[in-house]
């Protein structure tokens, strides 16, 4: 799906979004991890796009979409606490990990955050380097950036 950050892909298996990826991010997944391609019309995959859409033309504030990224247990920790980060603000690797009780795996959780396969709609984006460098995204910092600004966590 063409937007206004670039193009990017979404996946999905049986009712739940797997995938958000921009096309010309690091960590873009092999062909065989995705599948194919999906034949029609789908429900799940049409409204993450209206709603990805709406989020990035700043229509809509949340996603309400079913997900179910792969990863192992501590990924999903991580994830999980990216999903609590209000919009329009941002936290640390560190603070993530003392936040998970390991106060001494900050690379560990960039590594996570790194590998988030549904980019914005899981908002690996507001988290920064402990200084507050905009660092790590693999969807690059010009886009990090801009869903900053967007979220109002950043002025343009």
């Amino acid at each position: 799906m063409a937007t206004p950050l670039g193009t990017y892909l979404l996946a999905a298996e049986a009712e739940s979004l797997t995938g958000v990826w921009r096309e010309e991010q690091s960590h873009f997944p092999r062909p065989e991890r995705l599948g194919p391609a999906a034949a029609g019309d789908d429900a799940l995959l049409d409204a993450a796009e209206t709603q990805l859409l709406a989020y990035l033309a700043g229509e809509r504030m949340s996603f309400d979409l079913p997900i179910s990224p792969r990863g192992t247990e501590f990924q999903h920790a991580v994830w999980d606490r990216l999903q609590e980060i209000p919009r329009g603000t941002t936290t640390t690797y560190g603070t993530i990990a003392q936040e998970l009780g390991r106060p001494r795996a900050a690379q560990a959780v960039g590594a996570a955050v790194g590998s988030n396969p549904i980019s914005i709609v899981v908002p690996c984006h507001r988290v920064l380097a402990g200084n507050g460098a905009l660092t790590g995204y693999a969807g690059g910092i010009e886009t990090k950036q801009a869903l900053l600004v967007l979220e109002g966590a950043l002025l343009a």
